[in-house]
């Protein structure tokens, strides 16, 4: 089931193995992905990839937990996942774009909003 499948990729980004490189995020991210942060501000896929490889070249601590998970078709193999995301205190509404490529899912936007 899609939902299953997707549910298995959130929270995007917090999800990968100890030691993640900029490889493993590359491959899930659409070459025209973009997100929009907390702040309002614009990322852009080169800045989320280096900020991820730094975050991950190190151990850290990262709780969370998801509440309110929905996935939505947009059109074809296009999905809207939304969430609410807790982590350790920070709450906050959280949507992503997915697309099923041949070689997997794909995601070509992301926002997270304080809630």
């Amino acid at each position: 089931m899609v939902e299953e499948e997707l549910r298995a990729l959130e929270p995007i980004f917090h999800r990968a193995p100890a030691g993640a490189d900029r490889a493993f995020f590359e491959v899930m991210m659409a070459v025209d992905f973009f997100e929009v942060g907390a702040s309002g501000r614009l990322y852009s896929r080169e800045f989320v990839l280096s900020t991820l490889a730094e975050r991950h070249s190190r151990p850290h601590d990262d709780p969370w937990t998801i509440t309110e998970f929905t996935a939505r078709r947009l059109e074809g193999d296009t999905w809207l996942v939304t969430y609410l995301l807790d982590q350790a205190g920070r709450v906050s509404r959280r949507s992503t774009v997915w697309t099923r490529t041949a070689d997997g899912w794909v995601a070509r936007y992301h926002q997270g909003t304080l809630a």
